[in-house]
């Protein structure tokens, strides 16, 4: 597992995240509609959701183990920054 790619993946889906603090919606390239702050409970889950995995296999051919790397670490960087907006 090479984490300096996968770092780069990481930082190219939070790049790609958009948050819209005023209408509380997270546009997120793995789902096709903005999310409400939910997506929080969503980033609560230990194993990543299907449209994340899907999304990392197809567009940067992670297995499964990469997967969840990338996934933990976009996860907290995603909720750092809603707790730390508000």
């Amino acid at each position: 597992m090479d984490k300096k790619f996968l770092n780069k993946v990481v930082d190219q889906i939070v790049s790609e995240t958009r948050m819209d603090f005023k209408q509380k919606d997270i546009h997120v390239p793995f789902f096709f509609t903005a999310i409400r702050y939910m997506l929080t409970s969503c980033l609560d889950h230990i194993d990543p959701p299907r449209a994340f995995s899907k999304h990392c296999e197809e567009v940067y051919g992670l297995n499964y183990d990469e997967v969840k790397y990338v996934w933990y670490e976009y996860r907290f960087i995603v909720t750092h920054k809603i707790i730390n907006y508000g």
